[in-house]
């Protein structure tokens, strides 16, 4: 058993990047400096102006912020070590706080559309436009560089879902921001001041549509969904080069994700003759194989003696 380790062959992070939980713990301490700081300019702004859209772009950062507050702690939570309730560790914890951030986005979006209803039915009153406009603009240029600069790429690098769905909820304010500086704009050209609860109404149907994909992509992770395919196949990869060396066969190939953990296990066919070490050391041997191709991964492999009515597998 002195294969060579093998290469992988499809893009994964890196160990060190996965258990990085300090540079994702500083990543969402930005996203809670920046949203507390936005969220006063925008109350402000939003009572000076009477703007709804404004306001409501308050309310809409006053979740983001906690959001970041529950990214905070999701990420510090993952990070602890398997106990005696949770012997399969906390890494789960990112995906639940994922599914919560979603839904505060759809609910945020909610209290934009109700306020952007209230607006219209009472007639909308507008002032210090230009201020507005200034503000919008300024939040949703910090919020940019927080979540493409700061928030999606750590997610990426260590494939936190907590992080990435806070990088979401800031990126829809992006949008909102935007999109009511664009409908104050339209307001101080046309003087219809209608167009201000018009503007909170449609990017608040954007921010719905970003809440639901973040429910779906944090809830298949928490109903262990499969890993992607191309996962699966690195993994069959690297089993398969033992075939007709080590091992006759495999079979029962299971895998999910819990947070940036992966849970590998699968079924091996060995020579019956062999005795209990040299089978354990066979298993050990593939185990390795496969966390050096999946980093961060927990992997079992349970032996079989082969036989003639035994199915071997792949």
């Amino acid at each position: 058993m002195e294969s060579k380790k093998p290469e992988p062959s499809v893009m994964v992070a890196s160990l060190a990047d996965l258990t990085n939980h300090k540079l994702k713990s500083r990543a969402a301490s930005v996203s809670i400096a920046s949203n507390a700081v936005l969220i006063a300019f925008k109350l402000t702004v939003g009572i000076l102006s009477g703007s709804a859209a404004i306001f409501s772009e308050a309310l809409h950062s006053g979740s983001d912020l906690v959001a970041a507050l529950i990214a905070f702690w999701s990420v510090r939570r993952a990070a602890e070590p398997p106990d005696e309730r949770h012997q399969y560790g906390h890494e789960k914890v990112e995906n639940l706080s994922g599914v919560i951030e979603a839904l505060l986005i759809i609910a945020a979006a909610g209290v934009i559309i109700f306020e952007g209803v209230k607006k219209i039915i009472d007639g909308p009153e507008l002032d210090h436009v230009w201020l507005g406009i200034g503000v919008m603009t300024i939040s949703g240029v910090v919020n940019l560089i927080v979540s493409k600069k700061v928030l999606y790429p750590v997610a990426r690098r260590t494939e936190s879902a907590a992080l990435e769905a806070d990088a979401a909820h800031l990126l829809t304010d992006v949008y909102t921001s935007f999109g009511v500086a664009g409908g104050l704009l339209l307001v101080e050209i046309t003087g219809w001041p209608y167009l201000d609860p018009i503007a909170a109404i449609a990017v608040a149907v954007l921010i719905i549509k970003t809440g639901y994909e973040l429910v779906l992509q944090s809830t298949r992770v928490l109903l262990d969904e499969t890993l992607p395919e191309a996962e699966l196949e690195e993994i069959r990869r690297c089993v398969r080069e033992h075939r007709g060396d080590i091992i006759s066969g495999y079979h029962k190939l299971r895998a999910r994700r819990a947070g940036s953990r992966r849970h590998v296990d699968l079924h091996v066919v060995v020579d019956a003759d062999l005795t209990v070490t040299e089978a354990h050391d066979i298993a050990e041997h593939i185990e390795d194989d496969i966390r050096a191709c999946i980093p961060n991964t927990d992997v079992l492999v349970h032996v079989e003696p082969r036989s003639p009515e035994r199915f071997e597998g792949d």
